[in-house]
């Protein structure tokens, strides 16, 4: 039997009618970091940043690709700006590059801070918020020759960044958010822990004493970003994933809790409760960081709201007492990522934290999306199948969550367009708008014309 045609673009990726997420004060967006699509790495003043220099180091970048030129965005700010009027969000989500804006001695770089008034001013121009991130990996160069994020100072050093950057871009723009740090947990494990990201540093020890100095700055940060944008709501980002036991046994369901703590628990612990999770510590043994009196105070400062970054989930099992082993399922959906699609695991993951944490703020999604093997077609147009599947079963998701008593109140797709995956380079594609990165050519995906048709029916237009 042929499949009954979609009603309107809309109906591809739309939320069901009963949604709380369609409610005009729900915010949706869709969001980008700067080293992933700004380009210019040369231009303008901008310092060395450790994914220069990771990208430059062999065999760390798929086909040694790197940042230098990604999306060209910074030279082709107009045109993305537009695209986002068309796409009809409420908030762009994006992150500031630190080695743009302030020079070795910390002094500002005005050539690097008007790139990000200009972005705030056009977006103001649109009606678009902005959510600003002031970190998304990419730490200057000469901060990581001095220990990086293992030396205590980069925490104050972060807090300086903060200040300076909270009162240059003030009164441009409308700024609803500031974020201190998107994905500690990415920026300690994968930076310090694996070293699958920058610096590529391999130590359990080292990562768990970089997430401390993190989460440190977050804190030092705070109350300077509420005393300069007072108008604002100051929060962190964290990548969250539920576990689930491969079996239903004692052995597979510790295996679960401890990748959640792992995963989750090792940031929101110390944001929520003001303390690392004992378990942790089962698994990396003897890696307890160096904290000082009064550093947990300082991290646990109140939060305005709790950004979530969720992609997908993990299955677990034992290989011993303290141990976890992931388990790959065939026969299951999954992305180019290799991640599977579960859209469950969101709404499992919500109410979990709603349950744990009584003092939980209110939560955004602040990356939701998945890479798929996008082409322009003959037509000129990029059918994103999956993406929009995707798409629609997780604000299904979020929407039963919301409906089960979770406060959610924002929703930013990832990503605006196609960039440059980290250590994938450019081979997998996020993008709701496609990058033809020989010519910068952008076409908007059919994932992206449903989310924009579906916005203009929310707003009656």
């Amino acid at each position: 039997m042929a499949q009954t045609p979609p009603a309107s673009l809309a109906d591809l990726i739309a939320p069901p009618a009963d949604s709380p997420m369609r409610r005009r004060d729900f915010v949706f967006g869709c969001g980008t970091s700067s080293y992933q699509i700004e380009g210019a790495a040369h231009a303008d003043g901008r310092l060395e940043s450790i994914w220069d220099r990771f990208c430059a180091t062999p065999g760390k970048v798929l086909r040694g690709e790197n940042g230098d030129i990604a999306c060209d965005h910074y030279h082709r700010l107009g045109e993305d700006l537009d695209i986002l009027q068309r796409l009809g969000v409420d908030a762009y989500r994006f992150s500031i590059a630190w080695p743009r804006v302030m020079d070795e001695a910390g002094r500002p770089n005005a050539r690097g801070i008007d790139f990000y008034k200009r972005l705030l001013d056009g977006l103001g121009e649109r009606g678009i918020r902005a959510f600003v991130t002031l970190y998304h990996w990419d730490l200057p160069q000469h901060l990581e020759d001095k220990g990086g994020w293992l030396n205590r100072e980069t925490a104050y050093r972060f807090a300086d960044y903060a200040d300076l950057m909270s009162r240059e871009l003030a009164g441009h723009g409308d700024v609803a958010a500031w974020t201190t740090h998107n994905e500690p947990w990415c920026s300690a494990y994968l930076g310090y822990g694996d070293g699958h990201h920058a610096p590529g540093l391999k130590s359990h020890r080292w990562a768990a004493q970089a997430m401390h100095h993190l989460l440190l700055g977050h804190g030092l940060a705070l109350p300077i970003l509420r005393a300069n944008a007072p108008q604002a709501l100051h929060g962190i980002v964290a990548n969250c994933a539920p576990g689930y036991a491969d079996s239903d046994t004692a052995e597979d369901r510790d295996a679960a809790s401890l990748f959640e703590t792992f995963q989750n628990r090792w940031v929101l612990d110390p944001l929520l409760k003001g303390e690392y999770p004992a378990d942790l510590w089962r698994l990396w043994k003897g890696c307890e960081p160096l904290v000082l009196d009064g550093d947990m105070d300082i991290i646990r400062r109140p939060i305005d709201y709790l950004g979530i970054n969720f992609y997908s989930r993990a299955v677990l099992r034992s290989k011993g007492a303290d141990t976890i082993d992931w388990v790959r399922h065939d026969g299951v959906e999954r992305t180019t990522m290799d991640w599977e699609v579960y859209p469950q695991g969101m709404q499992d993951l919500f109410e979990a934290f709603k349950r744990d944490y009584p003092n939980l703020p209110p939560l955004y999604v602040t990356e939701n999306g998945m890479s798929s093997h996008d082409e322009v077609n003959a037509r000129g147009e990029v059918d994103d199948l999956q993406r929009q599947s995707y798409i629609k079963r997780h604000f299904a998701a979020c929407s039963r969550a919301m409906a089960n008593g979770v406060d959610v109140r924002g929703y930013f797709i990832w990503s605006l367009m196609d960039n440059f995956e980290w250590a994938f380079g450019y081979e997998r594609r996020f993008g709701l708008v496609h990058v033809d990165f020989e010519t910068q050519q952008r076409t908007l995906k059919r994932s992206a014309l449903a989310y924009a048709d579906f916005l203009r029916e929310r707003a009656g237009r």
